[in-house]
């Protein structure tokens, strides 16, 4: 399941990527809605390079068998990878199988070919892959080794730098969908069979899933129709600042902390301050962690007078969550 602070950021590059001001709120909803849909490609993608991987490990000890002047070795190959129990039984995994083939690009091509070979030649020069083909085949065996080679052809750069150029903001969610698939691979059994469920990145089928996008699905909304009140409430509180100085990307995450501060009764305001001041760190200028933090606590002053902010369940103050000397604590 995606988390609500990846969710966030969706929504933030999404709102950013928009040609139109104001945003065209029907535009940037079919935008946002790709944007997820192609992270289950992406999540899809890495889970297949496994698969893709451990074949052509087999292609290619096949094809040494047929070398002028094989060694000993070559005619003789130790076939641990391309019949890792693991891998092939997620090979043989129905959803799995499903999963590609809604996949909008796939691996298929004499790039990607090439590519994996490489990535084949760069594993099989490792002292982990030479221990390997030591052992006895087992499901925890190979299943620990298989995530070991997830990993290596996860950070193979030159699958990367193919991969990269589809869709946008991959290279930015790279990272975040390796591990989500990481664990989700870690957390499957010797019940592995063609059956099992393998879990989109994003998946309709898992209530929490849909709870998510749906939370992410309404901070767009949200923050788009607040556009117009915020740039209102950060004239105000400038002290001095012109407007057209802040960054846009400030402007921006501001709008959306005051849509969820407002629209989101359930979450507490300690949580949604928090989280803005953690995407500033990520997608904004050095000093501008410290420049929302301090117009937050201003406009969170300044909703609460209005009436604006209502929390309720677990969004309602926490003494041990807000003390008495949080920023965003009325004095």
């Amino acid at each position: 399941m995606l988390s609500r602070h990846f969710l966030r950021s969706k929504v933030l590059q999404t709102i950013y990527a928009s040609k139109t001001d104001p945003v065209d709120i029907i535009v940037a909803e079919k935008n946002f809605k790709q944007g997820i849909a192609r992270l289950n490609d992406l999540g899809t993608l890495q889970l297949a390079a496994l698969v893709h991987l451990a074949e052509i490990a087999g292609v290619v000890l096949e094809e040494n068998q047929h070398k002028f002047l094989p060694s000993e070795e070559d005619l003789n190959p130790i076939l641990r990878l391309p019949e890792n129990i693991f891998i092939r039984r997620l090979a043989d995994n129905y959803d799995l199988r499903r999963h590609c083939d809604d996949c909008r690009v796939n691996w298929s091509g004499v790039e990607y070919d090439e590519a994996f070979r490489q990535a084949f030649a760069q594993l099989s020069q490792l002292p982990e892959y030479k221990q390997y083909l030591a052992t006895e085949p087992s499901f925890e065996t190979d299943q620990a080794f298989a995530l070991n080679v997830f990993k290596f052809i996860i950070n193979f750069e030159p699958l990367c730098d193919l991969l990269y150029p589809q869709s946008l903001f991959w290279e930015d969610d790279y990272d975040q969908i390796a591990q989500y698939n990481f664990m989700m691979l870690k957390a499957l059994d010797d019940t592995l069979d063609e059956a099992t469920a393998i879990p989109l990145v994003h998946d309709t089928r898992n209530q929490k899933d849909v709870e998510a996008f749906d939370f992410a699905h309404r901070l767009l909304l949200a923050t788009i129709r607040c556009g117009k009140e915020v740039e209102d409430m950060i004239r105000r509180n400038l002290n001095g600042w012109e407007y057209d100085r802040v960054a846009f990307m400030d402007v921006l995450l501001l709008n959306m902390a005051v849509a969820e501060l407002t629209e989101f009764p359930s979450i507490p305001e300690r949580v949604s301050v928090d989280e803005y001041i953690e995407l500033a760190k990520e997608f904004s200028a050095e000093r501008s962690k410290l420049f929302i933090n301090g117009i937050l606590s201003k406009f969170v002053i300044e909703l609460r007078s209005a009436g604006r902010i209502r929390k309720s369940g677990r969004g309602l103050y926490d003494p041990d969550l807000d003390s008495d000397d949080n920023p965003y604590n009325e004095q």
